[in-house]
């Protein structure tokens, strides 16, 4: 009796944790330094599935990716670009074999994600909202 309550109550806490974890708030973020001060959804899409090489003040777009099968790559994607991860891979296999355009730059870290943004003017990225400090500028937040 007891090894049941014990396996319900890690079965909830299990539930509880990973729709926490799919919950989690995504920031895009860029360079402290840029003119930015916010953008749209569809603007943070257009440059990470190739469709837009710019940033909406006319720089030249450096964006920074997480690696596949990130939980904050996947629901970045899923609310900025409305792809799934499946989505995202054709999409760019198209866009690179044609030569429209070359995929985002891909790090292995959210903290890679930071370095990348704080060292370039024109880098754009996306990381968990929970790991944003001074280093970065938020423009949008991804929920």
């Amino acid at each position: 009796m007891k090894s049941n309550y014990t396996l319900r109550t890690l079965a909830a806490v299990s539930l509880f944790t990973l729709a926490q974890a799919a919950s989690a708030q995504v920031a895009v973020i860029v360079n402290p330094k840029s003119a930015l001060a916010t953008m749209t959804p569809e603007q943070v899409g257009a440059i990470f599935m190739g469709k837009s090489a710019t940033l909406p003040s006319g720089q030249t777009a450096v964006p920074a990716d997480l690696p596949e099968a990130n939980a904050a790559r996947d629901q970045f994607y899923s609310k900025a670009a409305g792809k799934s991860p499946s989505q995202v891979k054709a999409t760019w296999a198209r866009l690179t074999f044609s030569g429209k355009a070359t995929p985002p730059k891909e790090v292995a870290t959210a903290a890679d994600v930071k370095k990348h943004v704080a060292a370039n003017p024109d880098a754009i990225g996306y990381i968990e909202k929970s790991a944003v400090d001074s280093t970065v500028k938020v423009v949008l937040i991804v929920e």
